[in-house]
């Protein structure tokens, strides 16, 4: 079935804020639009703030393309406690003492994981076994084997370091586990480490600054978020730059 050209058509940029998840925001746009043709290009964590971008009408036919940018992240990462879903989110699975760093030593952490490598995704993900996510299994105290996936850093700063917490920024590779990386980080520090916040401020060329808050998408008209798209001529300007 054709959509009519008078369809809504084009991405729209939310600045999600916490605890609300990416079906949420979804659900919000759908309502305020009257039209149900809406999609999301990559999850966030509900914990997580930040980018998240929704495709609407033709344009959810681009949504793979988008999804396959590299994303921009700032995160804490808390040494000392590790953690059942390798963030805030879950109970505390070991605690240990965390020693007086030097910022050399934890930059050598985060060094460790610069270029290609490979990563083991959390069991708390919305990766599929036999048709079931993780994240249900996890739900129900089961786990299994999941296949390391190639990924790639391409750059990171150290933001402030003050023991045990330390923010970052990482440029990486689609399908990268922030929280898996400050888990990983944490183990080879020898005391742990979780993710305690995340905000995603980019994917490809696409920036939070001046997206559309999570308020002002719940009080918006369908006319207010028609003139917030950015269309699909905007979109292959934008990727042809």
């Amino acid at each position: 079935m054709e959509l009519n050209p008078n369809d809504p058509c084009g991405v729209l940029l939310i600045d999600k804020e916490p605890d609300m998840t990416s079906h949420d925001a979804v659900a919000i746009c759908r309502r305020q639009l009257r039209f149900k043709k809406i999609g999301h290009c990559g999850t966030l964590d509900p914990m997580a703030t930040g980018l998240l971008m929704l495709v609407i009408g033709k344009a959810t036919k681009i949504q793979d393309l988008l999804m396959s940018e590299n994303k921009q992240y700032l995160g804490t990462m808390t040494l000392g406690i590790t953690t059942g879903s390798q963030d805030k989110e879950s109970d505390i699975v070991e605690q240990k003492e965390v020693p007086a760093f030097s910022d050399e030593e934890i930059d050598a952490g985060f060094r460790k994981y610069l270029g290609d490598f490979e990563q083991i995704p959390p069991m708390v993900s919305a990766i599929k076994k036999n048709g079931v996510p993780l994240y249900k299994l996890a739900r129900k105290g089961i786990t299994v084997e999941r296949k390391p996936r190639a990924i790639r850093v391409d750059s990171y700063t150290l933001d402030r370091i003050a023991v045990p917490e330390v923010d970052f920024t990482v440029n990486c590779s689609k399908g990268f586990y922030v929280r898996t990386y400050a888990h990983d980080i944490g183990q080879d520090l020898g005391c742990g480490a979780h993710l305690s916040a995340l905000r995603r401020t980019q994917s490809g060329k696409f920036h939070v600054d001046g997206a559309m808050t999570a308020s002002q998408l719940k009080e918006a008209s369908a006319d207010d978020i028609r003139d917030s798209l950015i269309s699909l001529s905007e979109l292959s300007l934008m990727r042809g730059a």
